[in-house]
């Protein structure tokens, strides 16, 4: 067993970020597969520990937003990624959507990502439930994929340093392989993860990654911390899209760790050719990009970069752009008020949504959304503090609070999806896609099938055009 004295690794691995959360945090998941696949050959002989490529955000984008088949995108990276193993953020029963899904389509989907080439499933709760990640863990364990079992780490008055040992040791207990301390809004201080990481060594054998956003400006010395008391990887993005609400850069940890007794075994030539290529494509998404900017507001806000950007947008839509600071101090109050969730996909939205009601509106909870709703209903899961129950009773009256696995409770999914893909579909991820995206979904794939039939009728003319015309 590990003794409760810290020791450095002798190496320390990099999950590169690049081509996920990294264009996901700078500039709204706007980053195309044409602009993935050029520099693949190259970020492939890196040697990172794995490279983070789908889940979180990109689902939704490609079909909502930039007209690709991200089924079709994992697989053209899988093809190109050929020595480094490839990962993915799962929402647990969230999956790549903003509720739950039942279990029929959770183990459907995992084993379609899977087969269709991830290695390691990052799988996390935005309430950190458990019992959220249990399907998503089992199944990932039975299709073979190494099982990344994630806590989104927040502070309150609930979360000590004991929680955090204690839910890691729940998600060992439920055969993980590795365990992800997730630190979606920069607040992670450098002392506190060294006494997480400490703590966990010490009562599990197990590797620990870190996963740290730069907003408050602390990332790389929580980094630092991290290694010093155990971790065995550190999240990082090419410096071309470092900082601000980013990660630290790849470059600047592996020379920081260089100097120190361990080794991530990067070169720093072969990275600056991934950073050329990549500030030229950062260029084209100038229209999306927010910058990297530090955000000291978060460490009292708790509030993601994405979070951010929604905000102002909501409130532009209202007239009411002067009224960011209230919200931003009303983000707090909702939060105590459902049990101090951690603020990451869905809960930021759920939150964010309802401060900006609450401020706009002049009266505290005067307009609830049907999320805050079904939140105190517990069909997102159990909270990890109390709720206000005033509140809950003000809001759902005397309606039964569900306790049970939130999965429980939900009817199959797929017989539905299934239907409503039928006359769209070209295989068999279509189904998955109108699952969790029906609206989204459907709209793709009849332009899709539209842009197919254009296609096969323009080449039929061309087919009959030309016979016309050939030499008799």
């Amino acid at each position: 067993m590990p003794t409760n004295e810290p020791k450095m690794p002798a190496r320390v691995g990099i999950t590169d970020l690049t081509l996920r959360d990294g264009h996901q945090s700078l500039f709204a998941t706007r980053m195309k597969v044409e602009d993935m696949l050029p520099i693949a050959e190259a970020m492939d002989e890196v040697g990172y520990h794995s490279l983070e490529v789908w889940g979180g955000a990109t689902f939704d984008t490609c079909l909502r937003f930039l007209n690709e088949d991200p089924w079709v995108r994992l697989r053209e990276l899988r093809q190109r990624f050929v020595r480094t193993k490839l990962q993915m953020l799962l929402r647990g029963q969230n999956l790549v959507g903003y509720k739950n899904y039942p279990d029929d389509v959770v183990t459907e989907f995992v084993k379609r990502a899977v087969g269709n080439g991830i290695d390691i499933m990052r799988i996390f709760d935005a309430l950190n439930d458990e019992r959220n990640m249990a399907k998503a863990m089992e199944i990932s364990k039975a299709e073979g994929a190494h099982v990344q079992a994630t806590i989104s780490y927040t502070t309150s008055p609930v979360h000590d340093v004991d929680y955090y040992v204690r839910t890691a040791k729940t998600l060992a207990a439920m055969d993980a392989d590795s365990i992800c301390i997730k630190d979606m809004a920069g607040i992670l201080s450098p002392v506190a993860a060294y006494e997480i990481v400490r703590r966990i060594k010490a009562e599990l054998d197990l590797p620990i990654q870190v996963h740290c956003h730069y907003t408050s400006g602390m990332a790389a010395m929580t980094y630092l911390k991290s290694v010093e008391a155990g971790a065995d990887v550190l999240d990082c993005v090419s410096s071309a899209f470092a900082l601000g609400t980013a990660h630290p850069a790849t470059e600047t940890m592996v020379a920081t760790l260089s100097e120190m007794a361990c080794s991530t075994g990067l070169d720093l030539r072969k990275l600056k050719g991934v950073a050329d290529y990549f500030k030229e494509v950062r260029k084209k998404y100038a229209a999306f990009d927010v910058g990297t900017m530090i955000e000291a507001g978060v460490l009292i806000w708790q509030i993601p970069g994405g979070m951010m950007s929604n905000f102002v947008s909501q409130l532009a839509q209202q007239n009411a752009g002067d009224k960011l600071e209230q919200v931003l101090d009303e983000v707090p109050r909702v939060r105590e008020d459902l049990g101090y969730p951690p603020l990451v996909t869905p809960t930021s939205q759920i939150v964010g949504t309802q401060a900006v009601l609450n401020v706009v509106m002049g009266e505290r909870y005067k307009m609830v959304t049907s999320e805050v709703k079904n939140y105190l209903r517990g069909l997102y899961g159990q909270p990890p503090g109390q709720v206000n129950e005033e509140l809950r009773r003000k809001i759902i009256g005397d309606e039964p609070v569900v306790t049970a696995r939130p999965g429980d409770v939900l009817e199959p999914g797929l017989p539905e999806a299934a239907r409503q893909a039928a006359p769209y579909m070209e295989q068999p991820e279509d189904v998955l896609s109108v699952a969790i995206f029906p609206q989204v979904a459907i709209k793709f794939l009849q332009e899709r099938q539209a842009k197919r039939t254009l296609v096969d009728y323009e080449l039929q003319e061309k087919t009959r055009t030309e016979g016309l015309m050939a030499p008799v």
